[in-house]
């Protein structure tokens, strides 16, 4: 057991703290299988009507995996990287399936594998100081943990806006694009917890506690999001940015241009394949594509430039957008060669 997650069971509710609150509750290895486990304990126990979980501290209710523990262990010649996203692709898929209303309850930065842990579950509950973000793109990796399915179920292309650009989405913007499902002020947060501790009517507790989020900033832009990344390439989302002569699409581009191409190639044709696949077979792609990830170059060198250096002056493999071969592209979606994702 580790002390970097917490549970505790408060009467009906099943209590789970994520407790690294200096390093914004980054999610570990550890963490990762003890809350499997628990889960799976949960799951079986009369006693526990929902799940809730939530984020030590008022920074960050998890800011993404602890990947520089995987940028050291490449740097140690040591073997295994792939287990860390094994583990957490099956229980990402296990909060998917879970029979028990799992309740994230989200106040301050939730990014990459805190989005993983609360984003599939059935209610996600968001603070005023809630900001969602993938940012993977922009570290030479893709939007995983479920960013295959849940990203190219957003509206209005929203999500492919996202896994592209890493856009940042404040309160208002996740409950829009149904990244929330509910939201409140961080002075209600503990007054919920405490209904959840007696009531199994979970809806009418949140109810009494939601707040109106306001008008979402990000969908004053839903025409020109929808209108650039429902092309069909990179290419030609860049072109129709670049035309539009609007502040937004400028930045959007400048965003775009400023991460991986590889990676952004990568989310482009992950957001076009998911749209169409079940939760499962999302995870089992994504599965084959870290393991390619993993094997290359540019995660390790966004890593160091972002985590480890810290200069924010990564080199791109290659470093240009219109550069990646579609060729190459092909390999991170085939079957490695240790085996799919168990998975059905």
């Amino acid at each position: 057991m580790t002390d970097d997650i917490l549970f505790e069971q408060r009467g009906f509710a099943g209590v789970v703290t994520l407790n690294r609150p200096k390093a914004l509750n980054a999610l570990n290895h550890p963490m990762v299988t003890a809350l499997a486990a628990k889960l799976t304990e949960w799951a079986g126990d009369d006693s526990v009507r929902h799940v809730v979980l939530t984020g030590a501290g008022e920074k960050a209710f998890c800011a993404g995996g602890d990947i520089r523990k995987i940028y050291d262990m490449k740097l140690a010649g040591e073997a295994g990287l792939p287990e860390f996203f094994r583990d957490e692709y099956l229980l990402n898929a296990q909060i998917e399936a879970f029979p028990k209303p799992y309740i994230s309850l989200i106040d301050g930065i939730v990014m990459g594998g805190g989005v993983g842990l609360s984003a599939h579950g059935s209610h996600r509950i968001g603070t005023e100081f809630t900001m969602f973000a993938m940012p993977e793109t922009g570290i030479g990796f893709f939007p995983d943990v479920g960013g295959t399915y849940f990203l190219p179920r957003m509206p209005r292309f929203t999500g492919t806006y996202c896994a592209m650009s890493a856009g940042r989405l404040k309160q208002a913007d996740a409950y829009e694009t149904g990244v929330l499902t509910h939201t409140i002020h961080r002075d209600g947060v503990e007054p919920l917890l405490k209904a959840l501790e007696t009531s199994d009517d979970v809806d009418a507790a949140i109810e009494a506690c939601a707040v109106d989020p306001g008008v979402s900033e990000l969908m004053k832009q839903a025409d020109l999001i929808e209108a650039a990344f429902s092309a069909g390439s990179v290419s030609a989302i860049m072109e129709r940015l670049d035309a539009s002569g609007d502040e937004f699409a400028a930045k959007t581009a400048a965003a775009i241009r400023s991460k991986s191409p590889t990676s952004v190639h990568l989310a482009f044709e992950q957001m076009r394949r998911g749209a169409s696949l079940d939760f499962n077979g999302c995870m089992k792609l994504e599965y084959r594509i870290v393991s390619q990830v993993l094997q290359g170059h540019d995660f390790f060198e966004g890593v160091r430039a972002v985590l480890v250096d810290k200069d924010h002056a990564p080199k791109w493999q290659p470093d240009q957008l219109d550069q990646v071969d579609s060729a190459d592209l092909q390999a991170y979606f085939e079957e490695p060669t240790t085996g799919d994702l168990p998975l059905t």
